[in-house]
């Protein structure tokens, strides 16, 4: 079954009281989505596999470490985007592959329009990366697309969750857990999460 984790960190706690609040600049919003997923990388990426490696200090010779695993980051266009800066901080060697999906607003189901995956995965572990997991049909959808290209390791990493997202994603795809800032009341009647933060790619790029 998955694994749903919730930060109770005290700085995410913190910074997403700023990001949910309808003053912040699109400036400022960046900002936050960057920082909030830095700390929620350190959990997500918890298990990645290390190997060995001899290093020379000033002093010696000693044994470190190195990522055994080839990441990818797959940012979900557009909202996504704003999340990929705050990982690549921890793993510059990471892939960016980008997936378009938009919800079309009559049915709230996921409509895909862009696909940049390369012909074979290249990477061990892919981190899809969506600020809000709402009614959970983009992620869904983005993982049968990740998952019929190849990908052996999925995870999530949102800011924000309705308890219906967290339900549709674990039960269509029970072997990708999920990381996110907070698991809000409910969804509206138009889809969208309350209290929530409003839409998170217009807030991004000051088009809302």
């Amino acid at each position: 079954m998955a694994k749903v984790y919730v930060s109770d960190h005290p700085l995410v706690k913190h910074k997403l009281t700023h990001l949910r609040d309808k003053d912040t600049d699109p400036k400022k919003f960046r900002e936050l989505i960057r920082e909030i997923t830095l700390l929620l990388a350190y959990e997500a990426t918890r298990d990645l596999e290390v190997a060995p490696t001899k290093v020379e200090t000033p002093l010696t010779t000693t044994v470190g470490y190195k990522l055994k695993e080839p990441i990818g980051l797959i940012p979900i266009l557009r909202a996504g985007l704003g999340m990929v800066e705050g990982i690549w901080e921890m793993i510059p060697s990471a892939e960016v592959w980008h997936i378009g999906l938009f919800r079309d607003e009559q049915t709230l189901r996921p409509v895909a329009y862009y696909n940049r995956l390369p012909i074979h995965p290249t990477v061990s572990v892919c981190l899809f990366l969506d600020p809000m997991l709402a009614t959970g049909g983009s992620a869904v959808k983005t993982v049968e697309i990740l998952k019929a290209w190849g990908a052996r390791r999925i995870k999530f990493m949102g800011l924000i969750a309705a308890p219906e997202g967290i339900e549709a994603l674990s039960t269509q795809h029970p072997d990708v857990d999920i990381y996110v800032a907070a698991v809000d009341e409910h969804l509206n009647e138009i889809g969208y999460i309350v209290p929530g933060l409003g839409d998170a790619g217009d807030r991004q790029f000051g088009t809302g």
